[in-house]
């Protein structure tokens, strides 16, 4: 069993958070799209590793290009849900929620054809906000979410969050894998994503280290467009939104290649199944 969770939100460069402002959905299928290339560099970089990883992936995506969900199944990762079109969910009611639960795992197994059983919250947007999230997942028999980031920061975070797997209900085997942050003295500090793009590698490998030595997993993410150092720009988008996004993306790759070398990396369903039973039920203010 692997040691650590390597995972991709499979999303394309105009559907992230940092943009849905300046980006109408409506307007998503004129643009021009760059998530099937770079998915199938993120497979090629995998694949000279041999190492395997989690797919979290829109269901948007999977219904426009079937024959990249294919090609992601046929490697031997795993294909999970980042729900329909990135919408963050506590921006939905419950039945709103479990609607683009349906429809983006609808896609995904049509596309796929494998059963879809994890789930990764756009934006990680599972939070205090959203108690009623983790019970609509576990009645929907997903068997693990990795939807909560236990840090606090400007668009998303649950800082109260235990930093380890848990169990969000006491009536449900679904399990809660947050990603992975540092402690560093009383701070949490975020390690995957744009946080490693911009921050010195070193800070990932501390975390990874820190993790697994009191006995836990590690779980990384990033995106397929974090290696495109060539996607269009967005000039009406804030200037903080554009820094975050453009730094530092042509040095990715290379980073993510040592990452992975350095480390003991897997599916995250395999990282689940390896799990020692979580410890006590974690439960959400109402």
């Amino acid at each position: 069993m692997p040691r650590n969770g390597l995972s991709v939100d499979v999303e394309d460069w105009f559907q992230v958070g940092a943009f849905e402002r300046v980006i109408d959905k409506a307007d998503w299928d004129s643009l021009s799209p760059g998530v099937e290339r770079n998915t199938d560099a993120v497979l090629a970089l995998f694949a000279e590793s041999g190492a395997k990883g989690t797919f979290f992936t829109l269901g948007w995506v999977a219904q426009r290009y079937p024959a990249l969900i294919r090609r992601i199944v046929a490697a031997g990762h795993e294909l999970a849900s980042h729900g329909w079109d990135h919408q963050r969910v506590f921006t939905m009611t419950a039945p709103e929620f479990r609607a683009d639960l349906v429809r983006a795992r609808g896609a995904l197994e049509d596309a796929g054809g494998v059963a879809i059983s994890g789930y990764r919250a756009p934006s990680f947007s599972i939070d205090t906000r959203t108690p009623w999230a983790f019970a609509e997942l576990a009645e929907a028999g997903y068997r693990y979410s990795s939807s909560v980031a236990p840090l606090r920061h400007d668009h998303y975070g649950w800082p109260e969050a235990p930093r380890y797997a848990f169990r969000p209900l006491a009536d449900a085997a679904l399990v809660e894998l947050p990603v992975t942050v540092a402690q560093i003295g009383s701070r949490r500090v975020a390690t995957g994503g744009g946080f490693f793009r911009l921050l010195p590698a070193a800070l990932t490998d501390f975390a990874v280290r820190q993790v697994n030595a009191e006995g836990q997993p590690a779980v990384f993410y990033f995106h397929p467009w974090e290696i495109d150092p060539d996607q269009p720009r967005v000039a009406n988008a804030p200037l903080r939104s554009r820094l975050r996004h453009y730094s530092r993306l042509g040095a990715m790759a290379g980073k993510l290649r040592g990452l992975i070398a350095r480390h003991d990396w897997g599916r995250v369903d395999a990282v689940v199944d390896a799990l020692a039973p979580p410890g006590a039920t974690h439960r959400m203010a109402a």
